[in-house]
């Protein structure tokens, strides 16, 4: 990384450490991880234009959207405040020589190297979660919206305000005092802070009500379309894994997540909310 790079963002300490740890690459593995990456390019899917066009993937993680979008024919540029995600992106791009990500690097939400109006559709799916300033948020917004061509879309991911406590219920960890004192403090502020060493209870984030997710987005200038629960009451089944295994259940499940996307309600349990806006 160079000395550019280093300098023009800023992240918490202990966020670099978790996803040091290679943990987001594994978060895909399980049914709950498939399901949040099926549901996910399937929203996707239904915004985005016919190939070709200039997708900006700001949060981008290892690549998994990113390698995936490329493969579709899109042009996909990633960015990312993680150097080990950075490298992994690259891995996976190299392991589609045919389809390559056309760039990698370290980047700021709140501060885009892009030109004005440059690209025609916008992932946001890890910034707003981690950026536990509001001001921060509406301007990585902002910035999303300077990038975008008129008409294009930008699809931000936030973690539910009750995803902690619902978390808790599924995993039976509210007998523990210090997963308690966290869930208080999510429901309170949405400020979850992990003052343990435990990563299965995350790490610094902001966690959003679905009206403060509609409210931000549309503070910075866009006009929200829809905002989708991911993984909806799916992620408090028992037994999701062996659902997710059998075929036919799996698509029943998926029936029925796409049946109640209408009903504003099921936002209350998820534990991710994806907004769709346009500008």
């Amino acid at each position: 990384m160079s000395g550019s790079e280093k300098d023009h963002f800023s992240l918490p300490a202990e966020i670099t450490h978790y996803y040091e740890r290679g943990l987001e690459i594994q978060r895909f593995k399980g049914a709950l991880g498939e399901l949040e990456l099926l549901r996910t390019k399937e929203i996707v899917s239904r915004y985005l234009p016919d190939p070709p066009v200039t997708i900006l993937d700001v949060g981008g993680g290892p690549g998994i959207y990113a390698s995936w979008l490329a493969l579709e024919g899109h042009e996909v540029h990633l960015i990312d405040p993680i150097p080990l995600h950075r490298d992994q992106a690259h891995q996976a791009s190299l392991d589609q020589p045919d389809h390559p990500i056309s760039s990698i690097r370290i980047g700021d939400a709140r501060n885009l190297e892009q030109p004005d109006a440059s690209v025609d559709f916008v992932l946001m799916f890890g910034p707003l979660y981690h950026l536990t300033d509001r001001n921060d948020r509406i301007l990585a917004l902002r910035e999303a919206y300077r990038v975008l061509r008129n008409h294009g879309h930008v699809l931000v991911v936030g973690i539910s305000r009750f995803a902690s406590a619902l978390d808790g219920l599924v995993r039976d960890l509210l007998d523990d005092p210090q997963f308690m004192r966290i869930v208080h403090r999510d429901l309170l502020d949405g400020q979850h802070r992990n003052p343990t060493d435990k990563p299965s209870y995350f790490t610094t984030a902001f966690l959003h009500h679905p009206k403060e997710l509609a409210a931000e987005v549309e503070e910075a200038g866009f006009h929200l379309e829809k905002i989708f629960a991911l993984e909806g009451p799916a992620a408090l089944l028992l037994d999701l894994d062996e659902r997710w295994s059998d075929r036919d259940r799996r698509e029943q499940l998926l029936s029925t997540l796409r049946l109640l996307e209408d009903e504003p309600s099921i936002l209350g349990i998820t534990g991710h909310m994806m907004a769709v806006a346009r500008k």
